[in-house]
């Protein structure tokens, strides 16, 4: 009986075995044939991942070149920090690492460790772009754990990186653009041509060992990187070095408000040799507020309050005044009303329109006044023009039109964008009434938009229609990049000039250039002339209506735009000043000074002959010569010889230093100062003011002070004033300094509305 139960239990037992036997079996094979056919797939892939490792490569973004190939911006080599966590065997080690890197670093250790602890990696970026300085301090940390531990060689890595740096800092900032800590364009020529910019990153593809780590160089597979293209501006260096110059120093003589805007354009390609705004930015820390004003407003603000306030300043600093601010063109716009009413022959050279010191221009509406209060009286198209008289131009836009004013104001390219190759541009506004399409215009529209008042322009839009009228009527696309260039040097792409459309005939063109001549020798833009050389320009004034810093007086803008030569136009210029606060704020007051003062510059760099009227010849410059080791008798009289009048200074037979060096510009006529011992050349003299002076005493000024002057404006006018210079009163100079003293008028413009 006993025998029969056992047997029963053993059996049964056999048979549970067996079940559970059958049972597992069948779910290892299921689980087998599950992840063998459902998941076989997946698991392939990640067992690929697990084995192998895939780095990224860094590539070296283009440069940014000026026209004569010097560069702008540019990627130099710096380094990325790498850890391999997988490396590390306990947390001793990871605390040894991370504070040594945090220290090299300065950087949170707890940061470093949180990184160090992911144990199934071999790959986490602690820092990029190192300097050398710091990259060197890290090799001899990795020198100095490897003696203590040499597993731990093996847990830094330091990889080659790249970081953008510009040369120049602030030069051109708003137009060369930045880049974000990623190396993506986010401004300027870095944002519009990133794409070109950018290079393709290379990949470095190992196998892992079963503890992932790299296994030996065989098994591993690199994708080399491609460096970017590099971009050819158009810009030339030297000349955007003078429009800025220039800016700046009428920024701090006029006590302009809101920055200002040159541009400088090839009338007859679209070429923008120079584009300057200021106040600019750092290129090299852009998001460090440069404006004193702003830092001292943010400094009040905390919170949300600030972080907003700060976003919008840093976003006022980038803005690229010169393409995305529209302002009232105040009269230079009186160039494009006059070529209009010319081209469509509603006015003739041989009108005339008198000015009694204001003008009604419809019944019913107030009297608009002239800024000559006393009138101009009776004159011709061109000397309306040149005086820069509104009441005349008031009639010339009523005999041209609603509809042809409207369709010409089109036709020069004002309200839409010119298309230059640059991100964030802006389009004027025409006038635009309730209920009406616009274009459509009420009587005191055209009589105050026809001399550039309640339409607005941008600046490249007025610089660009006024080029039309150099170049004998083509509307030209404005552009900034010239080419563009691979890593090897080879031209990938080249702009070609594109002409939208013929506005006006050559014929109205050269007249006009010749009324605007007219107008900078003899009109209202008389301050932008330059000696020597023939200029066409316009001045112009225009209130920012409802926006005033003083009571009961408006904020304005004070432009002047031209080309030269007059006879054959080669290059346009337009000057802006947004809200000059100091007791000048006409154009011809602020704009048409340093007008000249840059195209005094830009037309002798560019090779454009000089034609000195016999007056003007007593103030041209000329260039000194070397006098360094002669006698003294010699060198006087070689410098007699030469032009120039000689001052020995010292004791000694021999001349071992002069001022001025040679090849420096010195008047005709200037002083050489000839230095004959050591102790001599240690000399100095105190610069004095020679601001607000006639030609006559500024010459008095500098024989007295033993300096040279170089003389830059109208000096062969009558009534001229200096009104600043290149030098400040009161710094001490060697006896000889050439200093430049800029003349003007002080008769103005037209003032508007």
């Amino acid at each position: 009986m006993g025998d029969k139960v056992l047997s029963g239990i053993r059996k049964r037992s056999w048979a549970l075995l067996f079940i559970i036997m059958i049972l597992g079996f069948g779910s290892v094979i299921s689980r087998l044939f599950y992840l063998q056919l459902v998941q076989g797939k997946e698991l392939s892939d990640l067992a690929v991942d697990q084995q192998m490792s895939d780095i990224t490569v860094s590539a070296k973004r283009g440069s940014i070149l000026d026209r004569n190939g010097n560069t702008l911006a540019s990627s130099a080599n710096v380094w990325k920090v790498v850890l391999a966590p997988i490396y590390f065997e306990n947390d001793k080690d990871r605390q040894t690492v991370s504070d040594g890197l945090a220290t090299i670093l300065g950087m949170n250790s707890a940061d470093i460790m949180e990184l160090a602890k992911k144990s199934d990696s071999y790959y986490q970026t602690v820092k990029r772009q190192i300097e050398s300085d710091e990259r060197g301090k890290v090799l001899e940390f990795i020198e100095k754990i490897s003696k203590e531990n040499p597993k731990l060689g093996s847990v830094i890595v330091l990889e080659e990186d790249y970081k953008r740096y510009y040369p120049y800092n602030d030069f051109a900032a708003s137009v060369i653009g930045f880049t974000g800590s990623d190396g993506q364009g986010l401004s300027g020529i870095e944002y519009q041509y990133d794409s070109y910019l950018t290079g393709v990153p290379g990949r470095v593809v190992s196998e892992n060992d079963g503890w992932g780590a790299a296994m030996p160089f065989e098994y591993e597979q690199k994708q080399e990187a491609h460096d970017g293209n590099s971009v050819v501006l158009t810009i030339d260096e030297t000349i955007q070095h003078f429009l800025e110059k220039h800016l700046k120093q009428g920024i701090i003589d006029y006590q302009v408000a809101e920055g200002a805007v040159a541009i400088c354009m090839d009338v007859n390609n679209g070429e923008v040799l120079g584009m300057a705004t200021e106040n600019s930015f750092d290129l090299n820390n852009p998001y460090e507020l440069t404006d004193e004003n702003a830092k001292a407003e943010l400094e009040k603000l905390s919170g949300t309050n600030k972080e907003q306030r700060e976003s919008e300043l840093l976003a006022k600093q980038w803005r690229n005044k010169a393409i995305s601010d529209s302002y009232y063109p105040g009269s230079v716009f009186k160039v494009i009303t006059a070529s209009s009413a010319l081209e469509e022959g509603t006015s003739k050279l041989s009108n005339t329109y008198f000015c009694s010191g204001s003008y009604v221009p419809y019944e019913g509406v107030q009297a608009i006044a002239c800024h000559n209060h006393d009138g101009h009286g009776s004159q011709t198209f061109a000397e309306a023009l040149c005086n820069s008289c509104n009441p005349a131009f008031m009639m010339i836009g009523k005999e041209l039109g609603y509809e042809k004013f409207w369709e010409y104001f089109q036709s020069f390219g004002f309200n839409s964008q010119t298309g230059i190759d640059l991100p964030g541009e802006g389009t004027g506004l025409f006038f635009q009434h309730e209920g009406e399409p616009e274009g459509s215009m009420w009587p005191t529209d055209l009589a105050i938009g026809s001399f550039g008042q309640g339409i607005t322009v941008t600046p490249i839009e007025m610089v660009t229609a006024v080029s039309a009228v150099a170049n004998g009527g083509s509307l030209i696309k404005p552009y900034l990049v010239k080419q563009i260039v691979d890593a090897d040097g080879n031209v990938v792409e080249t702009t070609e000039p594109t002409v939208k459309r013929q506005i006006i005939s050559n014929e109205t063109a050269r007249e006009m250039a010749e009324i605007m001549e007219k107008n900078a020798t003899e009109g209202t833009a008389k301050n932008g002339y330059v000696a020597g050389y023939r200029i066409a320009g316009k001045t112009g004034t225009s209130e920012k209506i409802g926006q005033s810093r003083k009571p009961g007086v408006e904020d304005y803008i004070a432009s002047y735009c031209g080309f030269a030569p007059a006879d054959d136009p080669q290059i346009a210029l337009l000057v802006y000043f947004d809200t000059p606060t100091g007791d000048a704020y006409y154009g011809s007051q602020v704009a048409a000074p340093v007008f000249a003062g840059i195209m005094a510059e830009i037309c002798p760099y560019l090779g454009i002959e000089a034609q000195y009227t016999e007056d003007e010849m007593k103030y041209v410059s000329t260039t000194a010569d070397s006098y360094l080791s002669l006698n003294i008798g010699e060198a006087q009289q070689k410098v007699r010889d030469d032009g120039f009048e000689p001052f020995v200074t010292g004791d000694g037979d021999e001349v071992i230093a002069q001022i001025p060096d040679a090849g420096s510009q010195i008047p005709r006529g200037g002083r050489v100062v000839l230095y004959t011992t050591t102790d001599s050349t240690k000399e100095t003299i105190t610069v004095p003011d020679l601001v607000g002076y006639s030609v006559a005493e500024v010459n008095e000024l500098s024989a007295e002070y033993n300096i040279n002057i170089i003389y830059s404006g109208s000096v062969d006018q009558d009534s001229v004033y200096s009104y600043s210079q290149s030098i400040e009163s009161g710094m001490l100079v060697a006896p000889g300094t050439v200093v430049t003293v800029y003349f003007g008028n002080n008769d103005v413009d037209d003032t508007v509305m």
